[in-house]
């Protein structure tokens, strides 16, 4: 068998911020144990494994990588506002007048991603 991905690590400043902010964007819990100046905090989620782990060196460069999230329950419009209401900014909009289309947001450290629609939006744009 080969590898398998445990968990997707994010560098940042504060580690235990940072993953309060993941934990709540994609339902998910903080690690047992994880508290306010841990150098790595966990995230666990439906979704994904995230684990925070705290750097000295800041952002400096756009994301070579980055998380691409789908609501589950709710669209795309409603997540983005949802998320930034937790604390994300809007960096780029890429929704188009058709209903197609994604947001790129950053995380409140900087880090981009990006939210795409729902299923069911999905499924009623190809129906259409």
């Amino acid at each position: 068998m080969a590898s398998l991905v445990r968990h997707v690590t994010i560098d940042c400043a504060d580690a235990y911020a940072l993953a309060s902010f993941w934990a709540q964007a994609l339902d998910g819990t903080l690690g047992e144990g994880d508290k306010p100046g841990d150098e790595e905090v966990l995230v666990d989620s439906a979704g994904a494994s995230l684990l925070f782990i705290r750097v000295p060196e800041g952002k400096s460069a756009k994301n070579r990588t980055h998380l691409d999230l789908q609501p589950q329950d709710r669209g795309r419009d409603e997540e983005v506002e949802r998320l930034t209401a937790l604390g994300a900014t809007v960096l780029a909009d890429h929704r188009r007048p058709d209903g197609t289309g994604w947001v790129t947001l950053a995380d409140p450290e900087g880090n981009e991603f990006c939210v795409e629609r729902s299923r069911a939006e999905r499924a009623a744009t190809e129906s259409a």
